[in-house]
């Protein structure tokens, strides 16, 4: 730590504010709040045991750090939310696409109003709709809107006095107040049943339609009539085919999350009069390390300070942290009372399960698209090639990884893609042997010797018997998780075992630095890169599955101690017992004759791991 944050940490108030942190280069790297800032800030640079890997690596990067009082924790959230829009820092869970999401704008301060879609929603007394992800969606709803309430999409100034209307008048696309043929009012009350439907309050549109179906039939405007005729029973078929979700619900979000190997997703339904009018996904980079709550947390805060509309009641999966002071936070921007519940059981619990599962199934299919997508496959393998300076695009790319617990359990993985997919199939773990303590470097080389003494095996058994071995399969290019000193332990390691004209890269994640043998300076992807993507895919399933590997040693680690501390209870009883009850819950609960029953146990023996368990 240096003297610039140790000066700043003792200067912290016990007041609630905003804390902003930024690296050596002044950039702001992390925004947060807190109910008494001297308390959370202090944390992130106490024992770093008890921290994630993502917060060990903002603490290593941090340079200075600021703060901003406030009065209270919701004008902390609101300007919180203000900061993370206008920096994006890197290490805040934020939406994935940069650019803005559209909406349907109609502006309704004008006389005779258009229906527009843009990016930007400003206080100009326009009604808005939205945000919605798909921009080719939203252009599919306003062909249908115009073919149920018309509307001119020009802009020429309107005085009813043009001598003659465009093509779209005629057609049955625009009503026509350019020539007189919708006054004011009229085309205003079009305009009025368009909101509400966009607002999913269709029936409200019939029951007019249906008044003024029989005026003008009273009127003898028969052809008005029909006309007002086939616009209800064309909005009576798009209320059929809306799902009703609940006759007791009226107008709810409801927010569930979806999480595969480090990418998330979250599923918004919309739910208006107790039918399901429409649903959106939305894609959050930077969820590593991060729970289910802060990151439904921090896209309530990103999604609801852009929306058009807060509903009165927003379901969400879990308890939130930030549950409190978020619902207050809707319930300033609404003006009146908002609830955000937990679902439990009933309806409202059914509706959070299928939009799980739509969740989930979303971003199976956004994760198989972008697999699927070879045209972005060759780009991404094409721009690591020119990036890393090598002979030709990589079609076999190993990356490797490091897990443990401050030195105990330390374990590797070896992920590989193959023409920018995943062959699992080539995935192989390690437990690491030779190396005492904490030392991710030493961990790093046992890895790839191992790896590429295997690879020299292989070589050699199959001259010997012609059999073909998967490790015989050399990468094109090695890809380690983290900076110089992981690069300098790969690059020992493969020359040791002779592979030493393979290419190898460290790419580390402060930064996205992509560190290449014997050059001082990293190399550095643009953002939006399919090279970068790809190579974060490949690192962030490196990761995975050596945690995951890490995780099940130290679990199988710590039932096995429990059993072992029993006078009487070997490894021979201990399987025999985890493989009758499968825990050490299960073993827990048993009576003593349960478990006196199991191979190798008498009733002695049994009353012991009752005792001690």
């Amino acid at each position: 730590m240096n003297e610039k944050i140790e000066a700043r940490l003792a200067g912290l108030p016990t007041k609630p504010g905003v804390y902003i942190m930024r690296d050596a280069k002044g950039h702001v790297i992390y925004v947060g709040k807190a109910i008494v800032l001297r308390n959370r800030v202090r944390s992130y640079f106490q024992d770093s045991a008890s921290h994630t890997p993502k917060t060990r690596r903002l603490v290593a990067e941090v340079a200075d750090l600021e703060w901003i009082v406030t009065e209270s924790e919701l004008e902390a959230l609101i300007l919180e939310c203000e900061l993370i829009k206008r920096y994006r820092p890197h290490f805040n869970v934020r939406l994935k696409d940069d650019k803005r999401y559209p909406y349907i704008k109609i502006t309704m301060q004008e006389d005779f109003p258009r229906i527009l879609i843009v990016r930007r929603m400003l206080r100009d007394g326009a009604r808005y709709f939205g945000p919605f992800t798909s921009s080719q969606a939203v252009y599919q709803s306003l062909e249908l809107l115009r073919k149920l309430f018309p509307y001119r999409t020009c802009n020429r100034e309107i005085t009813g006095e043009d001598k003659r209307a465009c093509l779209y008048y005629h057609i049955k696309r625009c009503p026509g107040p350019c020539i007189g043929k919708a006054s004011k009012e009229e085309y205003r009350a079009i305009m009025e049943q368009a909101a509400l439907f966009l607002e999913g309050k269709q029936e409200q549109i019939i029951e007019q339609l249906q008044r003024d179906m029989e005026k003008a039939a009273e009127e003898l405007q028969f052809e008005r009539a029909a006309t007002l005729r086939d616009q209800s029973a064309a909005i009576s078929q798009i209320i059929e085919r809306q799902r009703i979700v609940s006759a007791q619900l009226n107008d709810h979000d409801v927010v569930a999350l979806a999480r595969d190997d480090g990418q998330a997703c979250v599923q918004v339904f919309f739910i208006r009069g107790g039918k399901l009018i429409g649903r959106e996904y939305f894609v959050l980079d930077n969820t590593h390390d991060e729970s289910a709550s802060e990151v439904v947390g921090s896209f309530l805060k990103q999604f609801y300070d852009e929306a058009a509309y807060v509903p009165p009641e927003v379901l969400v999966q879990e308890d939130l942290d930030e549950m409190a002071v978020i619902q207050e936070w809707l319930r300033r921007k609404r003006g009146t009372k908002v609830t955000m519940e937990v679902p439990r059981h009933g309806e409202k619990e059914g509706i959070m399960r299928m939009a799980v599962e739509n969740a989930t199934e979303t971003l199976a299919r956004l994760r198989a698209e972008w697999e699927a997508d070879t045209t972005k496959h060759v780009q991404a393998l094409t721009e690591i090639q020119q990036a890393l300076g090598l002979p030709e695009p990589p079609t076999r790319i190993e990356c490797y990884d490091i897990s443990n617990t401050q030195g105990t359990n330390a374990v590797g993985s070896m992920v590989v893609f193959t023409q920018g997919a995943p062959s699992k199939q080539d995935y192989r773990r390690f437990r690491v042997r030779t190396v005492e303590g904490p030392d991710d470097f030493a961990s790093m080389g046992e890895v790839l010797r191992r790896r590429f003494q295997h690879a020299r095996d292989a070589k050699d058994q199959r001259a010997v018997d012609g059999k073909e071995n998967r490790w015989a399969i050399m990468p094109d290019l090695v890809i380690v998780d983290g900076g110089k000193g992981q690069l300098g332990a790969a690059m020992e390691a493969m020359r040791e075992t002779g592979v030493q004209d393979i290419p190898v890269a460290g790419l580390a994640k402060e930064n996205e630095e992509i560190f290449l043998p014997h050059r001082s300076r990293p190399v550095i992807l643009p953002r939006n890169s399919e090279g970068l993507y790809l190579l974060q895919r490949i690192r962030d399933e490196a990761h995975r599955f050596a945690i995951t590997y890490h995780r099940n040693l130290r679990g199988k680690e710590s039932v096995q101690s429990i059993l072992d501390d029993i006078p009487g209870i070997g490894p021979r009883r201990r399987s025999a017992l985890l493989k009758a009850f499968g825990s050490v819950d299960a073993i827990r609960q048993a009576t003593v004759e349960q478990l006196a029953e199991v191979p190798g146990m008498n009733r002695t023996l049994a009353e012991a791991v009752l005792r001690y368990l």
